[in-house]
């Protein structure tokens, strides 16, 4: 198993899926206002998003977005936050991550 795979699992698989697959109607919110964990596989939205935020949400939360995910900063350092979203990134096809990949200036 990866360090990404395992990590993952570990830490966001229980809301997110083991695959990242999970929430499909992300875009309702659920009774209390928050929204539902949105899956990570590029169904949803994480791939609009620059790696620099993606990092600062797990590192910080959801609740800036009106959701309810936890704040990891205080269990996993950063080398850990990029390798689970190199490991969710996985589940992206193609066309999104190149999408995702040229919008963020990035270079091969």
């Amino acid at each position: 198993m990866t360090k990404g795979k395992k990590l993952f699992i570990n830490n966001c698989s229980s809301c997110h899926g083991k695959k990242a697959q999970k929430t499909l109607n992300w875009k309702r919110t659920l009774k209390d206002g928050t929204y539902p964990p949105p899956p990570l596989n590029g169904t949803a939205h994480a791939w609009h998003h620059p790696k620099s935020q993606l990092e600062r949400i797990i590192l910080n939360g959801g609740q800036l977005y009106d959701g309810t995910m936890p704040a990891f900063k205080n269990v996993l350092n950063k080398e850990e936050i990029s390798y689970i979203i190199s490991y969710f990134q996985n589940f992206w096809n193609n066309e999104i991550y190149n999408t995702w990949f040229n919008n963020a200036g990035l270079t091969r």
